[in-house]
């Protein structure tokens, strides 16, 4: 029986203008949930009804709030196999990976239930007597924080759970095709204890969000906006806050490159390009976009990389598969435009292309009637090609060859993209030098370019993101103010830079 979910705001249900229907990826005739979709009028009221709980939540003492997180991490352990197969049922997630998402919020609240005790300021020397200075920390107020569904739970803990400890409410609009996967997170941490109003969950198409969204920033309502999409979305949510002379924490798009050395151990480059390039069926931002690898090896990689690829097995998530189905009709839809860009000189090393089907067949293939592709590797890429300059959301991954290091960088970094990268090798020199050049905010090293861990600055640059981190400590200046005090008690007023004491040196002073 499919769930009924609406809107949250203040603790009561909201009434919804449309309704939207999530679809399980892999059987598509089983519905997950009908969900009832707000208007821009809801979004609003929710950042108002957000900034009045935010004042009340701001008081309670951050080493008290840093226990709500606690509390929300051991609820989130507690349910993780149940929330876990919820994720695989409503997005086709490997359910392996699905659980490993769930542990991440975990993680994360581990790490941030101390932060509520090491919200630290700093007592700063004066340039004059009788006075001191200090820095505090304040919660921003109301963050609106949007969210796709490739990571429907394990990413907006990286939003929510420092926003809360920090002291700040916020308004939830998480993608409607993973409404009940969010729905059910957002029922865990309120069991927390979290006052009503200080989390809401607000379920809206696009349309109604960004609209909702420009009433909110409007009115005053919304002090910082967190978005995880496109990017170009992110260029019009950024734009948005912007004029309204607000921040975004902005984590959008990949083409995230991996550079295979000459001296690179060629199984474990193999290991890694597979599971970056086509883990949760390549619909990760910082899934593996295309393989830089040196001529010398570049034949004996990408038959090695097209062997292990037509041994991996795709089909049902809640199986031990490699993938599962592409999360949404409208992404299978973008999928299909992006094998268009299939040139002549383009070779598919990998076999099949397009939907598997019974007249289009995978060896092994135990998915059924859902919205599962063949994963395809695409040699001969030239740096002119839209598959090798634009992100391709999907299981394809392109494959290009280089002559030297400098080269390399310089095809790592051509798309524009900043998220993610990889390097494989076993010197030293290559390792930092790649880390020197690259434009990534992230760098792996003989590992892949997925796999983010919880206490690690997470982000990107350029059309990747604006430079904002999440994660770790880093994230705390997304959710924070710096406020200055000083305070003078010398019973008079001290001018800065004019009443400061001076001690004349004599520079013209030389050793005999």
């Amino acid at each position: 029986m499919s769930r009924q979910i609406v809107s949250v705001v203040g603790g009561k249900e909201a009434a919804a203008a449309g309704t939207y229907t999530s679809l399980n990826p892999a059987r598509t005739g089983e519905v997950v949930a009908r969900v009832g979709l707000a208007d821009a009028g809801t979004f609003a009221a929710a950042c108002r009804t957000a900034k009045e709980a935010q004042r009340e939540w701001a008081r309670v003492p951050a080493p008290v709030r840093g226990r709500v997180i606690a509390s929300i991490g051991r609820l989130v352990e507690a349910n993780a196999e149940r929330l876990a197969r919820l994720v695989t049922e409503e997005i086709g997630k490997p359910y392996a990976e699905a659980l490993g998402e769930v542990r991440e919020i975990v993680d994360t609240c581990d790490f941030f239930l101390g932060e509520g005790r090491r919200l630290y300021g700093q007592t700063v020397p004066s340039e004059m007597p009788d006075k001191n200075l200090f820095t505090f920390r304040n919660p921003i107020g109301v963050a609106a924080v949007v969210t796709a569904g490739n990571f429907p739970v394990a990413v907006p803990s990286w939003y929510l759970v420092p926003a809360l400890l920090c002291g700040n409410a916020v308004v939830w609009k998480p993608a409607e095709y993973a409404a009940a996967s969010a729905e059910a997170m957002f029922r865990l941490f309120t069991a927390a204890g979290l006052p009503d109003g200080v989390l809401n969950i607000v379920f809206a198409d696009g349309a109604g969000t960004f609209d909702g969204l420009e009433l909110a920033l409007g009115e005053g309502t919304v002090h910082k906006v967190g978005f995880t999409g496109s990017s170009e979305v992110g260029r019009k949510v950024g734009e948005l806050a912007g004029r309204h002379l607000q921040s975004a924490c902005l984590e959008l798009g990949g083409k995230n490159p991996m550079v295979i050395m000459p001296d690179a151990e060629l199984d474990l480059a193999v290991e890694g390009a597979l599971f970056s390039g086509f883990g949760t069926a390549g619909q990760r931002c910082t899934s593996l976009g295309t393989v830089i690898v040196h001529e010398s090896v570049h034949d004996g990689f990408v038959e090695r990389f097209a062997r292990a690829l037509n041994a991996a097995a795709i089909g049902d998530p809640a199986g031990d598969v490699l993938a599962g189905p592409l999360l949404d009709q409208k992404f299978a839809d973008r999928y299909e435009e992006y094998l268009t860009w299939l040139q002549p000189h383009h070779q598919v090393v990998s076999g099949n292309v397009g939907r598997i089907t019974k007249d289009n067949p995978r060896g092994g293939f135990d998915g059924g009637e859902g919205l599962y592709y063949h994963p395809v590797i695409v040699d001969g890429i030239q740096p002119g090609d839209r598959l090798f300059l634009e992100e391709t959301f999907g299981p394809i991954v392109g494959v290009t060859s280089f002559a030297t290091l400098d080269e390399a960088i310089e095809l790592a970094n051509l798309p524009g993209y900043g998220l993610s990268s990889s390097i494989y090798t076993t010197n030293a020199k290559h390792a930092f030098r790649f880390r020197e050049g690259i434009s990534a905010g992230m760098v792996s090293v003989n590992n892949s370019t997925s796999g983010a861990e919880a206490h690690l600055p997470f982000g990107g640059n350029g059309k990747s993101g604006n430079g904002s981190r999440q994660s770790g400590m880093w994230v705390l200046d997304q959710f924070t103010r710096w406020q200055s005090m000083n305070w003078d008690h010398s019973g008079k007023l001290q001018k800065a830079q004019m009443d400061v004491a001076e001690i004349e040196p004599d520079l013209d002073f030389r050793l005999p």
